[in-house]
This record gives C-alpha cells, sequence and structure tokens, in this order.
C-alpha cells in the first residue's frame, strides 16, 4: 500500500501545480507538464493536476494520453463529476460515442444541471441525428449559464475582450489568442438567458461564433448581442453568416486565381438525383463537422446511398472533389491565416489520403515532408508562386473577416483549390519534439499579429 503525503508534500503539489497552471496559460506546455507529473508524483490522486494535464495535452494532440488521465482522476474521484464530462467529451471526439455516452449519464446522475454535461449530451445527440433530443438537453444547459471571466495576470488596466461562443460549438478556437498578461477575457454564451442582461465591461468585443452551418441561430444571438455595445467588433456576425461552405463556394467563384468546388446541399430525399449530376469521385459530408468526422468519398461504383447512410442529418452536402495530388500522387493540403487582411503561412500537410488533416498527416516520419513544410513556411510566395498568391489576396479581400483562415491545395496551373476559408481555423502551438523547430517562429508571428490585432481594435496599441 502506498504512503500517504504528508502535509509538506501537499504544499509542495499546490505550489507546483498553481505553476503549471501559469505555465499553461502562458503556452510554456513542456514546463506545465513537467510540473503536473511532478504534482501527480508527489500526491497521485490530485485531481486538478490529473484532469489539466488531461486538457493540455489533449490541446496538444497528445489524446490518448489525455484519456488515460481523464480516467486516472475519475479512478480516484469517480463522485466528480468533471472528470467524466472531459473524458466524455474526449470519446466523443475520437467517435466513441457509446461510451462517451455513459459518461455523461453518470455526469448528469451526479450533478443534474450542471452546463457542460447537458451541452456534451446534447452535442452527442446531435451528432448521432437526434436533433430533438439534442435540443432538449442543450435549452437546459443555458438556463445556468453564466458569464465566465478568464484570470488577467497582467499589471495596470486589462484590455477587456467580451467573446462571444454558441453552446452548438463551431466557436473559433481562442485559447492562444489571448494573452492574459494584458487580456481580460469575459465570456458569454449567447444562446443562454444571461446573454439578455447586462453586458461585462468591454473594449473589444470577439465574436467566436463561427459555424453558420452548425450555429446559424447562435449567429443570430450574436447578431442581437452586437446591437447592444458601441465597442468594435472582431469577426462580426454578418460577415460569418457569409461563410458556410455552400456561400464561400459561391461567394469565391470566378476570382482569379482561385478554383472553387462546387458545392450542392440536399435532403435525403433529393440525394440519389442530385448526386448523379456530380462527376465521381465526389464527397460526401454532414453539415457542421470538421476534422474529416462525417465525411465520406464516393467513388465510381459507390452505392450513394449506403454511404450516405451513417451520416447524421437530413442535409448532406455533395462536394466535388478537387484533386491535390502531386507528382508523387501525394494530397496536399495548405493553410494561410488572415489576420486583419495580412496573410501568414501556418502549415503544409502531406499524406497519401485524399482526407488530409495535419494530426493524421505522414509529416512526423518524413523528413522531406517536413523540409517541403519549412519552404512553404520561410517562402509561402515562393512555393506557392503569384496566381496562387493574388487568388489568396482575393480571397482575403473577399471575406472581409478580422480572423480566419483557408485551407487549399495547388492546381497544376498554380492555381488555388479551395477547401474552404471560415473564421475556425485553429493555431495550435507545436509540442516540444524537435522535429517541429521550424514551426514555432511562423506559429508565434500569427499569435503575435493576433495579439497586436486586437489591442489596436480596441485603442490600446
Amino acid at each position: 500500500m502506498s504512503q500517504s503525503p504528508d502535509r509538506l508534500q501537499c504544499e509542495e503539489a499546490e505550489r507546483l501545480y498553481r505553476s503549471a497552471g501559469r505555465f499553461a496559460e502562458r503556452g510554456a506546455f513542456d514546463d506545465a507538464r513537467r510540473d503536473y507529473i511532478a504534482v501527480i508524483t508527489l500526491v497521485p490522486e490530485h485531481f486538478g493536476a490529473l484532469n489539466d494535464l488531461g486538457g493540455l495535452l489533449y490541446r496538444t494532440d497528445f489524446r490518448t494520453a489525455a484519456r488515460s488521465c481523464y480516467a486516472e482522476a475519475i479512478r480516484h474521484h469517480p463522485d466528480n463529476p468533471v472528470g467524466r464530462i472531459n473524458l466524455a467529451n474526449a470519446l466523443l471526439a475520437d467517435g466513441q460515442a457509446a461510451d462517451a455516452r455513459g459518461h455523461y449519464e453518470i455526469a448528469l446522475g451526479l450533478a443534474p444541471e450542471h452546463p457542460d454535461a447537458l451541452q456534451g449530451m446534447a452535442n452527442l445527440l446531435q451528432d448521432l441525428g437526434e436533433t430533438e433530443a439534442a435540443e432538449a438537453y442543450r435549452r437546459r444547459s443555458y438556463a445556468t449559464r453564466r458569464i465566465v471571466v478568464r484570470p488577467y495576470r497582467g499589471g495596470g488596466r486589462a484590455c477587456r475582450v467580451l467573446e462571444l461562443v454558441s453552446a452548438v460549438g463551431g466557436n473559433v478556437p481562442t485559447r492562444f489568442l489571448f494573452d492574459p498578461d494584458q487580456v481580460e477575457v469575459s465570456v458569454l454564451v449567447v444562446e443562454s438567458n444571461v446573454a439578455a442582461g447586462p453586458l461585462p465591461p468591454h473594449d473589444l468585443v470577439f465574436n467566436a461564433v463561427g459555424d453558420p452551418d452548425l450555429s446559424a441561430e447562435a449567429i443570430d444571438a450574436a447578431e442581437r448581442v452586437v446591437t447592444r455595445t458601441r465597442a468594435p467588433i472582431i469577426n462580426p456576425p454578418a460577415s460569418v453568416r457569409a461563410t458556410g461552405r455552400v456561400q464561400i463556394a459561391q461567394r469565391l467563384s470566378g476570382l482569379p486565381g482561385v478554383i472553387t468546388p462546387r458545392v450542392v446541399q440536399v435532403t435525403r430525399q433529393s440525394l440519389t438525383a442530385v448526386a448523379g449530376t456530380f462527376e465521381r469521385p465526389f464527397l460526401m459530408r454532414a453539415p457542421g463537422f470538421h476534422t474529416g468526422r462525417n465525411f465520406v468519398r464516393v467513388d465510381p461504383g459507390d452505392d450513394v446511398e449506403a454511404l450516405a447512410g451513417p451520416l447524421p442529418g437530413e442535409g448532406i452536402l455533395l462536394i466535388q472533389h478537387l484533386d491535390a495530388r502531386g507528382a508523387d500522387g501525394h494530397s496536399r493540403k495548405y493553410r494561410a491565416m488572415m489576420i486583419g487582411g495580412q496573410l501568414f503561412p501556418l502549415h503544409l500537410a502531406v499524406s497519401p489520403d485524399w482526407k488530409v488533416h495535419y494530426f493524421t498527416a505522414d509529416m512526423a516520419d518524413r523528413p522531406d515532408h517536413r523540409a517541403e513544410e519549412a519552404a512553404f513556411l520561410t517562402n509561402m510566395a515562393g512555393v506557392l508562386g503569384a496566381r496562387a498568391m493574388a487568388g489568396l489576396e482575393a480571397i482575403a479581400a473577399r471575406l472581409s473577416l478580422d480572423y480566419a483562415g483557408v485551407d487549399f491545395g495547388l492546381s497544376a496551373d498554380g492555381e488555388v483549390l479551395l477547401f474552404e476559408a471560415n473564421a475556425t481555423m485553429v493555431v495550435n502551438p507545436p509540442d516540444a519534439d524537435p522535429r517541429w523547430d521550424y514551426r514555432r517562429g511562423p506559429v508565434r508571428a500569427i499569435l503575435a499579429a493576433a495579439s497586436a490585432m486586437l489591442l489596436a481594435r480596441a485603442g490600446r496599441d
């Protein structure tokens, strides 16, 4: 039997736990991870360290390790609903809906009105296509939502940001955009009851409601909120509303240097007829999903109805397939961020698969692919060429968003093959592995540009 920690060990664990939290808030993940592990070494059942280490690991794409941390937190603290909610969220994101549902149900048994458990269950049911049941849980979550204020750690008066988010999801990932040494953030769920009350003091509004295919009603709610403030607004809801997949393909069609796919949203009743007008291969996906979830390719000979069967919801997007393969047969997906209208390269993912995402791409074990990405990050214009750069500039101008990104490939003629362009692009600092050292500077440049833009727009240059 292990010996219980003494008072001095507990005090040291709490000091290290506070230190880890400060490191995590500043993006110093290696230091935060070190201190969390030190806490767990001293006090193996420390819930905060297990739970927060799980969150840190999840954000840095160590998802299996994150789930292990959450599971360990539950083992020591089975009656704490927070650990179960976090594990359920991670399981749901990994496609393990049945296991996630079990933990959500236990969490709701422990805390029936916990807003995160209610929202998690709503998201799960939405994924399963049970729209009415999802909405019932989601509406219950609104009643107990409050404005959450993230701590400000700087000196003097903070730049006060009101961040608008949706309970449905599809929000702009903002964790690394707000420097806690400069910014105090008040987070408001726009569908909640509290959204109709007085707004907290703020110098700037950041509308993080970013996916009109998923959260159209939340965009309407965000628009009602911003009518009650005179503060500058980053990504006005009206501009975000025009960035659904169908709208973007139409709005950006015809721009010089840009090839957009044909995109049509259909019902299941009209699926077969409309699918017959697409050349194969083409793509099908459920609206409002990202990172390759509920996204399939229809090849010659495939049964459209059978492939569409597992997709949740009534609506289905049919998307023309744009071939982004290079001479080596590998597909390439570039991402550039648009900050205040300026373009910044973020990453290049190279994969043998048609469905390309950075966290599953053929990068970590391929020095040649990393060298190709490094060239893109250090000389985007030189790698892409004048035609593609002109296309990206035209996309940025047409979007009229303060913060957004574009995922794209390159045609054989050097044109942009548009995959998507919207506000919900995530910018995550790379982990500590030296293989990713070449990515750190470009990521820092993006986050610094975003921070400078926010402060300037708030009049805190």
